[in-house]
């Protein structure tokens, strides 16, 4: 989980096969404090995007490092390799895309490092494809047919999201995952966090909204129980996650995704998405401090508001894993056990780490050069489990152990204890996710390798669903928006 298979340079490879495009998912070393479970939940949905647009003369097979089945392969050489690209594993897709580059093949890269890096990644690739590259896939592929490739391609995402074909997920192992389906209903965010990446210079990423109808065809087409949206908030534009919420409620399946708690201003839009199926959301809280909050530029209620609005959520059935930042300007040392005791008290079921990290090209990144604060240009370093920069009221060093220190706390036995459901008929699923997620890495290891993850889940996963259908069916029969509810905890978030 930590160490990328080898790329044996002694390797006698065949000719290169035309008409055959592979593509990757480099590996990424996987952090020890947080689960390993989570890198298995869904697949990359870019790269499934870009394979619903392969023109069908074309061979086409995915391969994602992660999933610990050796090195990609090799044989026969593919004529086309797309290789996507995030910082932390630039080094990575580097040397894959050296390793096929000098056995004949055309290496493609694509993703946000190559849109705020270009000059870093093109010497690396025949080509780069910067911005959406669900139009760029097809029209790469084209040239390369007529040997006219060019260094460079580019497009906005200014396009009729309506209009992009559903993933290609027949491509996918689903032994080894939790779930293939892996949504995007919506782009964008109403907020423009600095820290985020949708605030990296040149990007711009209109708020584009597919039908409802089209989101619920995919999610049954895929015959999963278990959806996740990946989108960067669902709930940014309301009205359109309640036409959402109408379009899954017949499904009968359930889902997670993520959203901004601000979307508890509507009370009754939460009742709608959990009698749609919603049993989790991951809630970007970020920090308990309304100044770090303010400063970030991060449009939110005030922190003092935030556990009635968790309340809301729990008595609608829908779990919460919060997300928080450390090490902003206003954190000192006790941001750790202040940020462990509020979780706790509030009974989240799951919570996610992350060292406050300058994305390159965000406002944060510049703001840090400006500052003279950045430690070093080490992209490996920039996944927020790593302080690559000097925080104003503690030292790098206390920062990392800090951070460390509140995922051993929050994955204790006594943690995990505390923060159980108030209702006993939810303790038992709880628990059972609860140790299968966070205290199941050497477990992990070996679901990943032998394709046991899908096997494993599925059982949970569909206990959790039928509860959640008995569940809504008696929140859908109740007149009063404001019922308490049975905590259903679901299994993939």
């Amino acid at each position: 989980m930590t160490r990328p298979p080898l790329l044996d340079p002694a390797v006698l490879t065949g000719p290169v096969q035309t008409r055959y495009a592979l593509l990757i998912n480099p590996f990424y070393p996987k952090d020890p404090n947080a689960s390993f479970g989570k890198h298995a939940l869904t697949p990359t949905l870019a790269l499934t995007s870009f394979a619903a647009t392969t023109p069908e003369h074309w061979q086409l097979q995915y391969w994602d490092e992660n999933l610990l089945d050796g090195r990609p392969p090799f044989a026969p050489i593919p004529e086309v390799v797309g290789i996507t690209l995030h910082l932390t594993f630039a080094r990575r897709a580097f040397e894959l895309a050296q390793w096929y580059r000098s056995r004949g093949s055309k290496v493609v890269l694509g993703g946000l490092h190559v849109l705020s890096c270009p000059e870093e990644c093109s010497p690396y690739a025949d080509s780069l494809a910067v911005g959406d590259g669900v139009q760029l896939w097809p029209r790469i592929l084209a040239d390369v047919e007529t040997g006219c490739l060019r260094p460079k391609y580019a497009a906005t995402y200014e396009t009729d999201y309506r209009k992009d074909p559903a993933p290609r997920r027949s491509i996918l192992p689903r032994k080894s995952f939790l779930t293939t389906t892996s949504l995007i209903a919506t782009r964008g965010c109403h907020n423009r966090c600095g820290f985020c990446y949708l605030a990296t210079k040149g990007l711009r990423m209109p708020y584009r909204m597919r039908d409802p109808e089209q989101i619920a065809a995919e999610f049954l087409a895929d015959a999963q129980p278990y959806a996740v949206f990946i989108d960067n908030n669902l709930g940014s534009n309301r009205e359109y996650l309640r036409g959402l919420c109408h379009a899954l409620r017949p499904l009968d399946k359930i889902w997670s995704a993520a959203v901004s708690i601000d979307i508890t201003d509507d009370p009754s839009l939460i009742r709608t998405m959990a009698i749609a199926g919603c049993t989790g959301v991951f809630v970007g809280f970020e920090s308990l401090t309304d100044e770090n909050l303010s400063e970030a530029r991060k449009k939110t209620p005030k922190t003092a508001d935030y556990a009635r609005r968790v309340r809301m959520l729990h008595d609608n059935g829908i779990q919460v894993n919060g997300s928080f930042v450390l090490g902003f300007d206003h954190d000192r040392k006790d941001v750790f056990t202040r940020t462990a005791e509020w979780i706790e008290e509030n009974r989240l079921e799951c919570a996610t780490f992350h060292i406050l990290t300058p994305y390159p090209a965000t406002p944060l990144f510049r703001q840090m050069e400006a500052e003279e604060r950045l430690l070093h240009h080490d992209w490996a370093l920039y996944d927020t489990a790593h302080a690559v920069f000097r925080p104003k009221h503690m030292t790098p060093e206390e920062l990392e152990r800090g951070y460390v220190w509140i995922y051993q706390r929050l994955f204790s036995h006594a943690s995990i204890w505390r923060r159980r459901p108030a209702d006993w008929r939810s303790l038992a699923p709880y628990l059972a996710m609860s140790y299968l997620y966070k205290r199941s890495n050497r477990f992990w290891r070996l679901l990943i390798k032998y394709d046991m993850v899908h096997a494993v889940w599925r059982p949970l996963v569909e206990l959790t669903r039928l509860r959640h259908v008995h569940f809504r069916a008696e929140l859908a029969a109740s007149e009063r928006p404001d019922r308490q509810g049975v905590n259903v905890v679901p299994a993939g978030v």
